[in-house]
């Protein structure tokens, strides 16, 4: 028992027994006594009780209160937690993996661009060198065409000027390139009734990644003597079939250009 307990009923058992002393004689002229006294002294104030200083506040709590407590520790999501591990199965123990496993499970962040550029900031690639040789040598294959009264072939990339890059921001790497081409072709068509050689240019204006679509091609002449407007203009429609297949090979410059 709690020490302030006790000290608490000795209090209380004395002031009842200062308020209500045994008496001897009649029963019910001591009952009736003992009623007028307690109705006098519920109007009196309880008796002081002075605590030791060295008593713990702990002593103080009521029954009512420990029970509360208790009530909501078991209903709360720590205590259950609490008691719920109590029967898990044990955490496994802490294992220390070796470089090669380090490597294999965390392995580092792929970086694009030069190496001293590990942050991926800007930087700038020129690939000129590498653009041209390849525009060339793909243009250079265009296979010959033949048409109605002739037939003619890219024989020759007179003009390929213009800068190709890979630009590499926040560790995005962005590709571009700005261009001009010249071709050579050489044909024959059949003019009233005669084969009649031809020479001259496909010229294709300035053109830009991700603008092949529109993609142009001019008709420009080496030879144009005995050839009246009429014939041009049946040449020169004839030879913008070339469009497409160099269309098909700078789209396949573009891959390429994505991929370095």
């Amino acid at each position: 028992m709690c020490a302030i307990e006790e000290e608490i009923r000795r209090s209380a058992r004395a002031w009842v027994m200062g308020k209500f002393p045994e008496e001897s004689g009649d029963s019910e002229w001591n009952e009736s006594k003992r009623r007028r006294a307690f109705q006098a002294a519920r109007s009196s104030p309880l008796p002081t009780v002075h605590l030791p200083r060295e008593v713990s506040s702990a002593c103080l709590r009521l029954p009512e209160m420990e029970e509360t407590e208790a009530a909501e520790k078991a209903t709360s999501y720590r205590y259950w937690v609490r008691d719920a591990t109590g029967d898990a199965a044990p955490l496994p123990a802490p294992r220390k993996l070796d470089a090669a496993q380090l490597a294999a499970n965390y392995p580092p962040p792929s970086t694009l661009g030069s190496v001293w550029n590990k942050a991926g900031t800007w930087e700038e690639k020129n690939l000129n060198s590498w653009a041209s040789s390849r525009i060339k040598d793909l243009l250079g294959s265009l296979d010959p065409l033949e048409f109605s009264t002739g037939k003619a072939s890219v024989y020759e990339v007179s003009k390929c000027s213009g800068d190709a890059f890979i630009v590499t921001v926040r560790n995005k790497k962005r590709v571009g390139y700005t261009y001009e081409l010249g071709l050579k072709f050489k044909g024959e068509w059949l003019i009233k009734e005669e084969s009649k050689k031809v020479k001259g240019y496909l010229d294709i204006p300035e053109f830009s990644f991700g603008e092949l679509e529109d993609l142009e091609v001019q008709i420009s002449w080496r030879d144009d003597k005995g050839l009246s407007s009429e014939n041009k203009a049946q040449i020169s429609k004839d030879l913008k079939s070339f469009l497409a297949p160099i269309r098909e090979k700078l789209c396949k410059f573009e891959e390429e250009l994505k991929d370095r």
